[in-house]
C-alpha cells in the first residue's frame, strides 16, 4: 500500500508542476502585447481592462473588458454590454469597482427635442462578470397611462419628469440587483429601475434631480476573467502545499484500508441516522423562505379542482391553469407531468434559484408546492393579454393589435429577457411565440424560462424530456442533442421571422419546401424576396421607414438561423442590433436583385459598413448553401 501511495504523490506533484508551466505559458499568450497600463484622458486603464483607440486595434485581452477611448475627448467607454455602453468616470482596481454613466439613458432624458424615459433596466444591459453594486439606490421611473392621484403621488414621493405628461420619478431604497417590482408597482404605470449613487457629491439625493443623479453615475463591480494566466500564483501555492496534503491523504488512506478490513459492514443505526439527516435537509430547504411553499389544497381550490375550464395551455412540461389565491392574486399554476419529475430535493433547490431571478420581461415565479405534495406545481404571475402567437396567427390575430412598432418592442424585450438569462447561465431551451406573453400594454413577459434548469439536458428520449417545439428547435441540437445558448438564438431567429410574416413556425398547408418557416425565411431572404415573406398589413410597400427596419430585422433573423452555430450572434449582440435598427442608426441594405452569390454572401456585412456599433457584420454568411434540418421533435 505505502509504495503505491508514494508513487501517487510523486505523480500528482509532477502533474502540478507541469500545470504551473502551462499556466505561465498561457498567461504570456493571453497578454498578446497589452501594455501594463495606458492613459485615456485622466484615467489609467490597466489589467484586466484593455484599451482601443480605433476599430483597427487588435484585441489583447478578454472581450468583456474592452474599453474604447475617444482620443479627442478622452472619454473611456466600456463596450462589454449592450446598446451604447457605459462611460467610465473612475476605476478602483483594488476594490474592483467602476463609477460609470449609462450613456443611452442619460441621452434619452436630457434630449432637448426627443426627451423620453428609459425603456429597460440598467441591469438588463450588464452581463457577467459585471454586477451593479448594492451600494447604489433605486431611481424608479414610471410611465403611466393615467396619472396617479395627487395624494398617492405625495405618499410615494413621485416627482414629474419634464419628458411628457404622466411620467414620474421616485427615489427608492438600496439597489439589490433584483428590484422588488411588487413593492414599487403602480397601477396603470410601467416601471424602469436605474441605479444611482447613495451619497452623491453635493448633498443628499433627490428624485427631482434625476438628470444630475444619472450624470454622476453609479457603481458596478466585476470579477476577474478566467484563464490560466490569472491563476498562476494560486497554482504555485497549490504546488507547494499539494505535496504535503497528498502525503497526509496517503496516511489516511492507509488507516482507512486497515479499518475496512476490521469492519466490512455499516452499523444499521448509522443508516437510520443518515436517512433522518436527509429528511432534515429537505425540511430546511422548504422553510428557507425562498421560494414560497404553497399547499396542494390551496392551489386545487384556486383552480376549481384543476378544472378543464381553467386551462390556459398545455405544453411539453405540463398543463397551465388560471387560478385565484385567497389573498386575491390571480396566478398561473403549472402542473408538471409526473414523467418529468426528478429528485424532489433537487427540484426544490432549482426552484429556489429560479425564484430569485427578476427581470421586467420575465414572468415572476412565486413559488411551488412542497416535497410532500401529491403533485409538483409551479405558481407564476398571471399575464392577461395572451401570447404573441395568439396575436400573430391565433384567436386575436383579427384584432390587428400588433403594429410594426409594437412588434419591434416585442423583439427587443424578448431579446433583453434572454440576454438576462444567458448572463446568469440559464438556457431557455423552448423559445417560441407561445412562451412570449403580453400584458395589457403589449409589453413582453417571457414564460417557462426556468424549465431547462428543472430537467436534465442529457436525456434524449422524447417521452422523458421534451426536446423543444417543432419549427423552433436548433437543427444542431436536434441532430446531436448538444444544447448551447446559440440554440436559444436560433429559436429567437424563428420568432423574428414570425414577427415579420405573421406566419406560424410550422404549417402543413404550405407547400412542401415552405412547411418549415425557418427554411422559407432563409430561402426568401437569401434570394432578395423579403417582400414575399412580410405580412402585407405592416406597410412594407407603403412606408419607407418600416421597409428599412423590416429588411434589417430579416437580415438579423438570417444570421440567427445559420446552421453553423459559430456564425450566429450572441443574444446580447442581437439586443444591440435591434436597438440600432429601432433608433435608425443602421442603414437599410440595398436589395440588389442581380447580386451574384459572392456579393450575396457579403451583403449583410456591406449593408452595415457605416454603422460602427452594429455587430451583424461579424456574422455574415460564409456560404450560400443553407441546409436546414427537420425540426421535428420526434
Amino acid at each position: 500500500m505505502a509504495p503505491n501511495c508514494l508513487l501517487f504523490v510523486v505523480s500528482a506533484w509532477l502533474l502540478a508542476v507541469l500545470m504551473l508551466a502551462a499556466a505561465a505559458m498561457g498567461a504570456e499568450e493571453d497578454g498578446r502585447g497589452c501594455p501594463a497600463s495606458k492613459k485615456c484622458g485622466s484615467l489609467t486603464i490597466s489589467s484586466p481592462f484593455w484599451i482601443t483607440h480605433s476599430q483597427t486595434d487588435r484585441p489583447c485581452g478578454a472581450l468583456d473588458f474592452q474599453v474604447d477611448c475617444n482620443g479627442s475627448t478622452g472619454v473611456a467607454t466600456l463596450r462589454s454590454s449592450t446598446a451604447s455602453g457605459f462611460e467610465i468616470i473612475n476605476i478602483s482596481y483594488g476594490g474592483r469597482t467602476l463609477l460609470a454613466v449609462d450613456v443611452h439613458k442619460l441621452a434619452r432624458l436630457t434630449s432637448s427635442t426627443n426627451c423620453s424615459l428609459p425603456e429597460w433596466n440598467t441591469s438588463a444591459k450588464l452581463a457577467l462578470p459585471f454586477r451593479i453594486s448594492p451600494a447604489n439606490l433605486n431611481l424608479v421611473f414610471y410611465n403611466c397611462t393615467e396619472a396617479p392621484a395627487p395624494a398617492k403621488r405625495r405618499e410615494l414621493g413621485l416627482v414629474e419628469t419634464r419628458c411628457h405628461s404622466n411620467t414620474f420619478a421616485r427615489l427608492g431604497g438600496s439597489y439589490d440587483g433584483r428590484s422588488d417590482y411588487d413593492y414599487y408597482s403602480l397601477e396603470n404605470c410601467s416601471i424602469v429601475f436605474l441605479p444611482v449613487l447613495d451619497k452623491p457629491p453635493g448633498g443628499e439625493p433627490n428624485a427631482s434631480s434625476y438628470e444630475e443623479l444619472i450624470k454622476r453615475g453609479f457603481l458596478m463591480t466585476w470579477g476577474l476573467p478566467s484563464g490560466a494566466g490569472k491563476n498562476r500564483k494560486r497554482i504555485a501555492i497549490g504546488v507547494g502545499a499539494g505535496g504535503g496534503i497528498l502525503i497526509i491523504i496517503c496516511i489516511f488512506i492507509f488507516a482507512w484500508h486497515n479499518r475496512k478490513k476490521r469492519k466490512q459492514t455499516r452499523d444499521p443505526k448509522d443508516l437510520m441516522r443518515s436517512a433522518s439527516s436527509m429528511q432534515s435537509y429537505s425540511k430546511d430547504l422548504e422553510l428557507g423562505g425562498s421560494p414560497h411553499i404553497f399547499t396542494y389544497e390551496e392551489l386545487e381550490e384556486a383552480t376549481d379542482g384543476f378544472s378543464a375550464s381553467r386551462e390556459l395551455g398545455d405544453g411539453g412540461f405540463g398543463t397551465v391553469y388560471k387560478g385565484k389565491l385567497q389573498d386575491g392574486r390571480v396566478v398561473a399554476v403549472k402542473r408538471l407531468y409526473k414523467n418529468n419529475y426528478r429528485r424532489v430535493e433537487q427540484f426544490l433547490n432549482e426552484v429556489d434559484i429560479l425564484s430569485r431571478l427578476l427581470h421586467q420581461n420575465l414572468v415572476t415565479l412565486y413559488g411551488c408546492t412542497s416535497r410532500s405534495s401529491r403533485d409538483l406545481l409551479l405558481v407564476y404571475e398571471f399575464i392577461p393579454n395572451g401570447t404573441v402567437a395568439d396575436h400573430l396567427h391565433g384567436p386575436h390575430a383579427a384584432e390587428r393589435g400588433l403594429t410594426w412598432p409594437v412588434r419591434m418592442t416585442i423583439a427587443i424585450e424578448t431579446a433583453e429577457a434572454l440576454a438576462y438569462l444567458h448572463a446568469v447561465e440559464i438556457i431557455h431551451r423552448d423559445v417560441k411565440t407561445n412562451n412570449i406573453l403580453l400584458d395589457n400594454s403589449f409589453h413582453v413577459k417571457v414564460a417557462d424560462f426556468g424549465l431547462s434548469r428543472l430537467f436534465p439536458l442529457d436525456v434524449t428520449h422524447v417521452s422523458t424530456v421534451p426536446q423543444g417545439t417543432p419549427g423552433y428547435v436548433d437543427p444542431v441540437y436536434h441532430q446531436c442533442y448538444k444544447l448551447t445558448d446559440k440554440s436559444d438564438v436560433y429559436s429567437f431567429g424563428v420568432v423574428l421571422v414570425e414577427l415579420i410574416s405573421s406566419k406560424p413556425a410550422v404549417d402543413m398547408s404550405r407547400s412542401h419546401s415552405d412547411i418549415n418557416l425557418a427554411s422559407m425565411a432563409l430561402n426568401r431572404i437569401q434570394n432578395h424576396e423579403v417582400d414575399q415573406l412580410v405580412d402585407p398589413e405592416l406597410g412594407y410597400e407603403t412606408d419607407s421607414e418600416t421597409k428599412r427596419m423590416i429588411d434589417m430585422v430579416a437580415e438579423l433573423a438570417f444570421q440567427c438561423l445559420q446552421l453553423d452555430r459559430d456564425n450566429r450572434p450572441q443574444i446580447k449582440e442581437v439586443v444591440e442590433v435591434l436597438h440600432c435598427i429601432k433608433n435608425g442608426e443602421c442603414p437599410a441594405k440595398k436589395m440588389n436583385k442581380n447580386a451574384s452569390p459572392t456579393e450575396d454572401a457579403h451583403l449583410l456585412k456591406d449593408s452595415l459598413q457605416y454603422s460602427p456599433d452594429s455587430v451583424i457584420h461579424r456574422f455574415h454568411s460564409q456560404s450560400t448553401n443553407h441546409s436546414v434540418a427537420s425540426n421535428s421533435s420526434g
